[in-house]
Protein backbone atom coordinates (compact mmCIF):
# COMPACT_ATOMS: atom_id res chain seq x y z
CA UNK A 1 0.00 0.00 0.00
CA UNK A 2 1.25 3.05 -1.06
CA UNK A 3 -0.54 5.81 1.30
CA UNK A 4 1.26 8.74 2.57
CA UNK A 5 2.44 7.80 6.52
CA UNK A 6 4.81 9.25 9.22
CA UNK A 7 7.86 7.62 9.60
CA UNK A 8 8.05 6.10 12.79
CA UNK A 9 10.28 3.47 15.39
CA UNK A 10 9.97 0.60 17.11
CA UNK A 11 11.47 -0.97 19.79
CA UNK A 12 14.09 -4.39 20.36
CA UNK A 13 10.39 -6.54 20.54
CA UNK A 14 8.82 -4.56 17.40
CA UNK A 15 5.54 -4.67 19.97
CA UNK A 16 5.50 -0.45 20.27
CA UNK A 17 6.05 1.71 18.04
CA UNK A 18 5.79 5.39 18.15
CA UNK A 19 5.43 8.27 15.54
CA UNK A 20 4.68 11.92 15.72
CA UNK A 21 1.17 13.31 14.37
CA UNK A 22 2.22 16.65 13.09
CA UNK A 23 -0.50 19.36 12.61
CA UNK A 24 -3.00 21.99 13.84
CA UNK A 25 -1.95 21.66 16.93
CA UNK A 26 1.69 21.12 17.07
CA UNK A 27 3.44 17.42 17.40
CA UNK A 28 2.21 15.23 19.02
CA UNK A 29 3.19 11.62 20.57
CA UNK A 30 1.73 8.70 19.90
CA UNK A 31 2.39 4.77 19.59
CA UNK A 32 1.01 1.83 18.86
CA UNK A 33 1.12 -1.05 21.12
CA UNK A 34 0.57 -5.11 20.39
CA UNK A 35 -0.31 -6.90 23.33
CA UNK A 36 -0.14 -10.64 23.15
CA UNK A 37 -3.87 -11.81 24.33
CA UNK A 38 -5.23 -15.29 24.26
CA UNK A 39 -8.87 -16.57 23.87
CA UNK A 40 -10.36 -20.24 23.81
CA UNK A 41 -6.31 -21.77 23.22
CA UNK A 42 -6.21 -18.90 20.58
CA UNK A 43 -3.22 -16.78 21.01
CA UNK A 44 -3.50 -13.15 19.00
CA UNK A 45 -2.22 -9.70 19.35
CA UNK A 46 -4.40 -6.83 20.36
CA UNK A 47 -3.32 -3.39 18.52
CA UNK A 48 -3.35 -0.51 21.15
CA UNK A 49 -3.33 2.88 20.05
CA UNK A 50 -3.44 6.35 21.31
CA UNK A 51 -1.56 9.93 22.27
CA UNK A 52 1.76 9.43 24.77
CA UNK A 53 0.19 11.08 28.12
CA UNK A 54 2.90 13.26 28.50
CA UNK A 55 2.47 13.23 32.09
CA UNK A 56 2.07 9.46 32.68
CA UNK A 57 3.72 7.88 29.99
CA UNK A 58 0.81 5.79 29.52
CA UNK A 59 -1.62 5.42 26.21
CA UNK A 60 -4.50 7.50 26.63
CA UNK A 61 -6.63 5.44 23.59
CA UNK A 62 -9.29 8.00 24.65
CA UNK A 63 -7.78 11.16 23.90
CA UNK A 64 -8.89 13.28 20.64
CA UNK A 65 -5.96 15.04 19.71
CA UNK A 66 -7.91 16.80 16.63
CA UNK A 67 -4.68 17.37 14.67
CA UNK A 68 -5.76 17.80 11.06
CA UNK A 69 -4.20 14.67 9.77
CA UNK A 70 -6.59 11.82 10.55
CA UNK A 71 -5.99 9.81 6.86
CA UNK A 72 -2.07 10.05 7.61
CA UNK A 73 -2.60 8.70 10.96
CA UNK A 74 -5.12 5.65 9.79
CA UNK A 75 -2.26 4.99 6.86
CA UNK A 76 0.29 4.86 9.56
CA UNK A 77 -1.32 2.66 11.59
CA UNK A 78 -1.69 0.28 8.07
CA UNK A 79 1.61 0.08 7.67
CA UNK A 80 2.59 -0.87 11.07
CA UNK A 81 0.31 -3.61 10.74
CA UNK A 82 2.23 -4.81 7.83
CA UNK A 83 5.54 -4.07 9.43
CA UNK A 84 4.56 -5.93 12.52
CA UNK A 85 3.21 -8.92 10.73
CA UNK A 86 5.79 -9.07 8.15
CA UNK A 87 7.98 -9.17 11.70
CA UNK A 88 5.61 -11.89 13.09
CA UNK A 89 4.11 -13.57 9.79
CA UNK A 90 2.30 -15.97 11.90
CA UNK A 91 0.41 -14.31 14.26
CA UNK A 92 -3.80 -12.58 14.27
CA UNK A 93 -3.59 -8.69 15.00
CA UNK A 94 -6.83 -7.77 17.00
CA UNK A 95 -8.12 -4.00 16.23
CA UNK A 96 -11.35 -2.35 17.69
CA UNK A 97 -11.41 1.39 18.62
CA UNK A 98 -12.13 2.35 21.82
CA UNK A 99 -15.14 3.65 20.37
CA UNK A 100 -17.82 2.62 18.41
CA UNK A 101 -17.26 5.73 15.75
CA UNK A 102 -13.51 4.92 16.09
CA UNK A 103 -13.93 1.54 14.95
CA UNK A 104 -15.91 2.45 12.00
CA UNK A 105 -13.25 4.71 10.97
CA UNK A 106 -11.07 1.78 10.96
CA UNK A 107 -13.85 -0.15 8.91
CA UNK A 108 -13.79 2.77 6.44
CA UNK A 109 -10.11 2.45 5.94
CA UNK A 110 -10.21 -1.09 5.56
CA UNK A 111 -12.92 -0.87 3.27
CA UNK A 112 -11.40 2.38 0.83
CA UNK A 113 -8.04 0.23 0.74
CA UNK A 114 -9.55 -3.62 0.69
CA UNK A 115 -8.49 -4.55 -2.66
CA UNK A 116 -4.63 -3.46 -1.82
CA UNK A 117 -5.15 -5.23 1.76
CA UNK A 118 -6.72 -8.25 0.77
CA UNK A 119 -3.69 -9.19 -1.63
CA UNK A 120 -1.34 -9.16 1.52
CA UNK A 121 -3.67 -9.85 4.52
CA UNK A 122 -6.56 -11.82 5.16
CA UNK A 123 -9.44 -9.67 6.46
CA UNK A 124 -12.12 -10.76 9.11
CA UNK A 125 -14.87 -8.66 11.07
CA UNK A 126 -16.98 -9.75 14.19
CA UNK A 127 -20.62 -9.01 14.05
CA UNK A 128 -23.50 -10.92 15.77
CA UNK A 129 -21.30 -12.88 17.85
CA UNK A 130 -19.32 -14.67 15.32
CA UNK A 131 -16.20 -14.28 13.54
CA UNK A 132 -16.46 -13.97 9.75
CA UNK A 133 -14.04 -12.93 6.25
CA UNK A 134 -14.63 -9.39 5.60
CA UNK A 135 -17.34 -7.95 3.43
CA UNK A 136 -18.27 -4.13 2.45
CA UNK A 137 -21.27 -3.09 3.41
CA UNK A 138 -21.65 -4.88 7.12
CA UNK A 139 -21.02 -2.98 10.06
CA UNK A 140 -18.39 -5.01 12.35
CA UNK A 141 -17.68 -4.45 16.01
CA UNK A 142 -14.25 -5.83 15.32
CA UNK A 143 -11.56 -6.83 12.97
CA UNK A 144 -8.83 -9.71 12.66
CA UNK A 145 -5.86 -9.54 10.53
CA UNK A 146 -3.04 -12.40 9.50
CA UNK A 147 -0.77 -12.37 6.66
CA UNK A 148 -1.41 -14.87 3.78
Amino acid sequence: MNLVHYSFNTNSSCLDFEFDSEGLKGKIKKVVRFSPQNANGITYFNLGFGDINPETGNIDDLSKSNNGDRDKILATIAHIVLVFTEHFPDVMVYAQGSTATRTRLYQIGITNHFSEIEQILNVYGFVDGKWQRFNKGVNYDAFLVARK
